[in-house]
């Protein structure tokens, strides 16, 4: 039976190379699209298993609306679950406990199934500590009885992994690894960025931060409704070598940078698994490292072939990778586009994480050149999206070049915010004019009337900078105390 999508596999590549080259560059655009009514392909939906996890940790009772937003989100997740899909809720602690259903194993989704589950969600109550290999753990057990079904758990974490070790975090990642896929939200600020986008490279899922619990729950829906969209469970490039050639790396590049697993077949063949999916696209940057030695001038050779394969056949046309050496100095300084255009995405990924690692260590003079370096690389690829990250962080941004300030008002929340979407990458073709900043609005600073706050605000703001609460308007907001 065929796949229930369509594949298209393309490739673009730096093919040629002088004679001391060793490394290969290839972008592999990879676009699934709906398949043709008939002609074998399953008319029925496929089968779905969902496992929701949310933290119930004792931090999450401090603000209590964070339990209770998570308490909205899990019941607007299932309800939005279609007929017939396996699912479970899971409450996480420094334990893992099913909450729905009651026995072991995964619930049918019904129109009653779905009420129950909802009520049971009404009852989390945030007591005890967070261990999400343990959480992992469960939903990896709930979902083996489900081999053939397209897997996902949605986790929900507040705080970081303190009740277990990086070594078993690292033991549950590698044993759940191509088992099912988990995207992974972060709410307040103090749960670790480097954790989640963790699980998510080794699940092949997303890892995000929700800014404000109101905003959980439409995250939720639209998380689980993705996930619902899906319709192939697992695919996997295939990459046959020509040695000497060999597989250096494999990386998604769009939408998100995340290195894949390399893992051998034979002595020539290798495959990077890539998770579910659904109507999508997705680009993957190749290395490989090749040896012009004794090789011939002048003219195209294969050095790797590669297809998409779901289950055990091809579902691709196979590309050719081919290096063509040349004493041509011209020819081989030519950079492709979209290799140039990836490449320079990953690297402004590392800049900005490296940055907000350099600031939470303290080290302030390393954190503003790497944000420095940032606003540059943002700007001559001319990608609005991470320029208005690095605004949260920097002030000087509009300039494109030279030095950058700290903002001298920067909260956790919004250093996470920004590290946790670095790995976002702007599609070739997409990234156009940077707009300009807006004007800002006249009038005088907003107060923050919170008691341990009190920071101003530029007027027009509708949110506190520090502190991230929501700003009294109309009459309600009053003079500004001097």
């Amino acid at each position: 039976m065929r796949s229930r999508l369509d594949f298209t596999l393309t490739i673009d590549h730096d093919r040629f190379l002088s004679p001391g080259d060793r490394q290969l560059h290839a972008i592999l655009t990879v676009t699934a699209r709906a398949g043709p009514a008939g002609a074998g392909v399953d008319p029925d939906r496929p089968e779905h298993a969902e496992v929701i996890v949310i933290d119930c940790s004792e931090s999450m009772a401090y603000p209590p609306t964070k339990i209770a937003a998570a308490q909205r989100a899990a019941a607007a997740a299932v309800a939005v679950l279609p007929d017939g899909v396996r699912f479970a809720v899971v409450e996480g602690t420094h334990e893992a406990r099913l909450v729905y259903p009651r026995h072991q194993g995964l619930a049918t989704s019904s129109p009653v199934t779905r009420r129950k589950a909802r009520q049971a969600v009404g009852k989390l109550a945030a007591i005890g500590g967070t261990a999400i290999g343990t959480w992992l753990e469960l939903a990896r057990e709930l979902l083996a009885a489900h081999p053939e079904a397209i897997r996902h758990t949605l986790l929900l974490t507040d705080g970081r992994n303190q009740h277990e070790t990086p070594q078993r975090l690292a033991e549950v990642l590698a044993g759940c690894a191509g088992q099912f896929v988990c995207d992974a939200r972060g709410i307040g600020d103090r749960w670790e960025p480097h954790e989640l986008m963790r699980v998510a490279e080794a699940l092949h899922g997303t890892a995000d931060a929700v800014r404000q619990p109101a905003d959980l729950e439409s995250d939720f829906r639209e998380t689980m409704r993705a996930a619902m969209a899906k319709q192939v469970a697992r695919a996997r490039l295939r990459i046959n070598l020509v040695p000497p050639a060999r597989v250096l790396y494999c990386r998604q590049v769009h939408p998100t940078v995340t290195d894949l697993p390399v893992t051998p077949v034979d002595d020539r063949t290798v495959e990077c698994p890539t998770g579910s999916w659904g109507e999508e696209g997705r680009e993957y940057h190749l290395c490989l490292e090749v040896d012009g030695t004794d090789r011939p001038r002048g003219e195209d050779v294969r050095v790797a072939r590669v297809d998409l394969r779901v289950g055990d056949a091809p579902a691709t046309e196979p590309v050719n990778v081919l290096a063509h050496w040349t004493d041509d100095l011209l020819l081989s300084s030519r950079v492709d586009p979209r290799v140039a255009h990836y490449t320079g995405q990953e690297q402004l990924s590392q800049l900005i994480v490296d940055g907000c690692d350099a600031y939470d260590k303290g080290d302030r003079e390393a954190a503003v050149g790497l944000f420095g370096r940032a606003v540059e690389a943002a700007t001559a690829a001319r990608d609005a999206l991470h320029l208005e990250q690095l605004r949260l962080l920097v002030d000087g941004v509009e300039a494109g070049t030279g030095p950058v300030r700290l903002r001298d008002d920067i909260g956790r929340l919004e250093v996470i915010n920004v590290e946790i979407r670095s790995t976002l990458t702007v599609h070739d073709g997409e990234p156009g004019p940077v707009p300009p900043p807006a004007p800002a609005p006249a009038g005088p600073p907003r107060l923050c009337h919170r008691s341990h706050c009190g920071h101003r605000s530029p007027p027009g703001a509708r949110f506190c900078e520090k502190c991230r609460e929501q700003l009294p308007t109309g009459d309600e907001a009053g003079p500004v105390p001097t």
